[in-house]
């Protein structure tokens, strides 16, 4: 049987084509030094209606006797039943500069073999960097965003997104500033999609914007990469002098480029493309393999067993090759216009661009992903 073939075909205009309208620096770099920080770490979530790890599931039953034990509580592992806790990993995001006292959302996610953390509550948590430093510590009840309904008894329940799995918003207080600085004599932007038309379009701008006698501030020391020297006058104002340099504007420039997802049929293309002067012509073969199956009945009286015999039907149907002729000047966009009118469908048009892409006639890089 022939499958369908559904497919998204997205043209944009300011898609990896020409010159896009002139862009902040603020969308286009970041600073070295100036980033965020990963935490992690390990907890409890407790109150849970019978939903939590079960007994096979021997860490929460050693965490919960150790965290009681701290707390003068002497218990054996033995005897704790822990359905009502789960044990959870605890993930959350420090923003840069982020000081003592504030709060930051985090994400839960249960470890063992807990069935739903709705309702429960994470007690006190702390989150840990890479290197074993305790920046944050989290507490809170979990909203989950899913549910599970039904006895589940008799196999009738019913699952609403990942009740495993959750947020404690505002759950976390920083309580260590993490390791972000501003040089206070020179800045280095980071380009987020390194280019080198770009670099030097930043270091132009910002050379236009802050030069002095002493000459040029900026300079792209590669196409990720930009130097900044700290103007005089504001030696004591990092601060102020990023702001102002993340309020420039430049007109960026990116490569044509055609990304192509064949998998879910989808494609991302530029309208302003160019294509050399080119003559497609492309046909289409239909294969139908269909089977059958017919009931053999052996004669009356005789030793004979039914059967079922099946039957292969092959069809082959051709069709006429289709011609578009693109005169010169044409974008990709008015091929796909051209291609839609004669009926081709998403993978022809991408089979079609990689023919295009060897026979030189595309101006624009083809990735597939």
């Amino acid at each position: 049987m022939r499958r369908g073939f559904v497919a998204m075909l997205i043209l944009a205009s300011s898609l990896y084509g020409a010159t896009e309208p002139a862009s902040r620096l603020k969308e286009l770099i970041s600073v070295e030094g100036v980033r965020e920080n990963q935490l992690i770490g390990y907890g409890l979530v407790v109150g849970l209606a019978g939903t939590g790890d079960k007994r096979q599931t021997g860490f929460p039953t050693q965490t919960l006797t150790n965290m009681l034990e701290r707390m003068g509580v002497s218990v054996s592992p033995s005897a704790i039943q822990v359905r009502n806790t789960a044990a959870v990993m605890v993930t959350a995001t420090l923003p840069p500069f982020a000081q003592p006292g504030t709060r930051i959302d985090i994400n839960v996610a249960a470890m063992g073999d807990a069935t739903n953390l709705q309702g429960g509550l994470l007690i006190l948590t702390p989150l840990k960097s890479a290197a074993g430093q305790v920046y944050a510590v989290a507490q809170g009840p979990v909203v989950t965003g899913g549910f599970v309904a039904g006895r589940g008894g008799g196999g009738n329940t019913q699952t609403v997104n990942h009740p495993t799995a959750g947020r404690v918003p505002q759950g976390a207080i920083v309580e260590l500033t993490p390791p972000s600085t501003l040089n206070a004599n020179m800045m280095r932007l980071q380009l987020r999609r390194p280019d080198s038309t770009n670099a030097a379009r930043i270091a132009a701008a910002v050379n236009r914007r802050f030069a002095s006698d002493r000459g040029a501030v900026a300079r792209a020391q590669s196409p990720a990469l930009v130097v900044v020297d700290l103007p005089p006058n504001y030696k004591e104002r990092a601060v102020e002098f990023l702001a102002a340099v993340e309020s420039l504007r430049i007109e960026t420039d990116r490569p044509a480029k055609i990304v192509i997802n064949e998998r879910t049929g989808t494609i991302a293309l530029g309208k302003d493309i160019r294509l050399a002067p080119v003559s497609v012509l492309h046909g289409g073969l239909t294969v139908e393999i269909e089977t059958t199956y017919d009931v053999s009945q052996p004669e009356p009286f005789s030793k004979g067993e039914t059967t079922v015999v099946p039957k292969v039907g092959v069809g082959v149907k051709e069709e006429k090759a289709k011609q578009v002729n693109l005169k010169e000047g044409a974008t990709v966009d008015d091929l796909v216009r051209a291609l839609q009118a004669i009926g081709a469908t998403a993978r022809d048009i991408i089979a079609i661009l990689q023919n295009l892409q060897s026979a030189g006639a595309l101006e624009a890089d083809l990735e597939v992903i």
